[in-house]
């Protein structure tokens, strides 16, 4: 029972964790497909 409660700590922090790291560098996909740089204007 002991190993099973760890394991769930473990697993909440873990999942805590990674939701602040993806959250934070901005890996949406606004901000990965979008390039000004890439524009076409037309004359």
């Amino acid at each position: 029972m002991k190993a099973f409660l760890t394991a769930m700590v473990a697993l909440v922090f873990i999942t805590v964790g990674a939701n602040l790291i993806l959250t934070y560098s901005d890996f949406s996909a606004s901000a990965v497909t979008v390039s000004p740089g890439n524009v076409r204007i037309h004359d």
